[in-house]
């Protein structure tokens, strides 16, 4: 099927389509027939918008040198209607070398795709894998491509996404109100890398809360493994420092477990450490198996540990009091959870200053680093730990940065927006020489 062009009304160009609504077919087949039309309008409006970006083949100044047209020559394309085939003008400097296309420069082509459908498939990509976006596209809009394309073009947006995650191009959403607390949490999870084996990749979130404690924004941060975790690292730190600018009288608290690493990191960039309170908890109940042991002292363990708990989140100074019960209870404890004990123990001695819960329950403020572990299940594990799946470092990073882009409210749009304005890398500036 395909599309008519009828004329142009202003800046509005019309189409024509005809579309078979036969009531002898079902209303899936007829609703087919309307895809199929929407689509072939669709291509030949894409095309015509693509005109709109090319020259009249005046000679032209690339990077300081100068470049003449060469010819016109035909090039096909993907978009989300289909392939379409333009002519356009291709330009050479006088050394030859590499052919420069203003069409496809100006009109921000991405591997062969339009801008749309570069974003389409790096969107389902981030999402699912080669095979999972062609069952969704042929599916769902009826567009037929290989697997390779879409890695291809998913590598492009990823690697530009890489590139910009080193520039301060994001803002945060201007509807978020005024934060009054900003968490800061990093954590690990393991993935399954080609040459390496199993190893830990990394993520952060920074996340804004309001008066009432409502989380309002979080920005995701991911990384593929690295040794030592240098590099992640210094993101992190980029992040952080981009948002202390903006709201340098939040309250900065550190919200992560019981990792040294993550301490060494988070307690010399915020004003308060909160150990995650359900950590603590797994501890406390750990103790009480030790403290109150065998079915004769269930109930009494019960009674302990709701009042231990309910202590330790609400009433300060509580931690500090357990610590101290269960150092004066190690001597006493029976062989077989002496172990247990002990570890208990440690934990509470190494981490109690960081358990000041009550403060945070009263005012509303998270005590739970339930944001950073959805983020190493949502941002790494749903994607990168599928069944068979194993990952070189190149295509792990440029996967991660696309799903921290979608994951983080709006800057998967001010990415896109940066394209549209800058491009890529590899679209180059150019002018008209008159």
């Amino acid at each position: 099927m395909e599309a008519k062009k009828v004329g142009r009304d202003g800046k509005y160009m019309v189409y024509e389509v005809r579309i078979e609504l036969d009531e002898s077919k079902s209303m899936l087949e007829q609703e087919q027939a309307i895809q199929e039309a929407v689509n072939a309008a669709g291509r030949e409006a894409t095309k015509d918008a693509l005109k709109n970006f090319d020259v009249s083949g005046e000679p032209l100044m690339v990077g300081g040198v100068k470049y003449t047209r060469r010819a016109t020559q035909t090039e096909q394309y993907e978009c989300p209607y289909g392939r379409i085939t333009v002519e356009r003008e291709v330009y050479q400097n006088s050394k030859g070398g590499r052919i420069f296309c203003p069409l496809e420069n100006a009109a921000r082509i991405i591997a062969g795709t339009t801008p749309k459908f570069a974003q389409i498939l790096s969107y389902k990509y981030g999402n699912g894998g080669c095979r999972a976006v062609v069952k969704d596209l042929a599916e769902t809009t009826g567009r037929v491509i290989c697997p390779a394309f879409v890695q291809t073009v998913s590598e492009v947006v990823g690697a530009n996404a890489e590139f910009y995650e080193e520039k301060d191009i994001y803002s945060l959403p201007a509807d978020m109100g005024t934060p009054v607390q900003v968490s800061l949490s990093l954590d690990g999870t393991c993935m399954l890398m080609s040459e390496d084996g199993w190893r830990e990749a990394m993520a952060g979130t920074i996340s804004f809360f309001d008066r009432d404690g409502e989380r309002i924004h979080t920005i995701y941060i991911g990384a593929t493994p690295e040794h030592g975790k240098a590099e992640f690292l210094a993101r992190f730190e980029r992040e952080i420092e981009r948002v202390k600018a903006l709201y340098p009288n939040c309250t900065y608290i550190g919200l992560a477990d019981g990792a040294a690493s993550n301490w060494e990191f988070l307690g010399k960039r915020t004003d308060k450490s909160i150990l995650d309170f359900y950590h603590a908890a797994e501890y406390v109940k750990l103790a009480a198996e030790a403290m109150f042991p065998g079915m004769k002292k269930r109930q009494v363990k019960e009674k302990w540990l709701n009042e231990a708990l309910h202590n330790l989140k609400h009433k300060p100074g509580t931690a500090k009091h357990l610590m101290e019960e269960f150092a004066a209870f190690l001597p006493k404890v029976n062989r077989g959870y002496r172990a247990d004990m002990e570890k208990v123990a440690t934990y509470f001695s190494n981490h109690w200053a960081k358990m000041k819960y009550s403060w945070q329950t009263r005012h509303n403020m998270p005590i739970g680093s339930g944001v950073i572990e959805a983020a190493c299940k949502e941002l790494i594990k749903q994607r990168m730990a599928n069944s068979g799946m194993r990952w070189k470092d190149h295509g792990a990073g440029m996967v991660i940065a696309i799903r921290s882009l979608i994951l983080s409210s709006q800057r998967w749009r001010q990415f896109w927006d940066k394209i549209a304005q800058s491009g890529c890398p590899e679209h180059k500036n150019f002018s008209m020489i008159k």
